[in-house]
């Protein structure tokens, strides 16, 4: 007989419902779009809203959003395997192109999930499929005290 414990992990719809419970993340307005655990990937969509315009009027992404998008998908890509959302140890973007009148569609790949921090990689595409930014984040995947 096995003692070792079953892995608990996240479903899509378990993902988005504490997306929507967190009012800064459902601000945000992402919604699920893929989940492979095998894989161990994380696909979601971001609509464009004004209120994240860099300039009024310009419909370009100011790159606070980006960076928020980025952690958190991040975030529940490792914390789908896991089954809960973890705390960010650290994380960076890289901003390749503007992102000007488009939705989004980030895709997070783990890319090492150990005892005490996991970390993703995630790759922020426009609506034409090009690459606009790109993060790298870590975080702790200690179970709670």
């Amino acid at each position: 007989m096995s003692t070792a414990a079953t892995p608990v992990t996240l479903s899509a719809e378990q993902v988005q419902q504490a997306f929507d419970k967190s009012t800064f993340i459902a601000w945000l307005g992402m919604r699920v779009t893929g989940i492979d655990h095998d894989a161990q990937t994380l696909d979601v969509e971001i609509p464009f809203q004004n209120a994240f315009e860099r300039g009024s009027g310009t419909r370009q992404w100011h790159g606070g959003p980006l960076a928020a998008v980025i952690d958190t998908v991040g975030d529940f890509a490792v914390g789908m395997l896991v089954g809960r959302g973890l705390p960010t140890v650290n994380f960076r973007v890289d901003y390749l192109r503007p992102a000007i009148d488009t939705d989004l569609r980030a895709v997070a790949r783990v890319r090492r999930l150990g005892k005490s921090i996991g970390v993703a990689d995630v790759d922020l595409f426009n609506s034409q499929g090009a690459l606009v930014a790109i993060g790298r984040a870590s975080y702790a995947t200690l179970p709670p005290a």
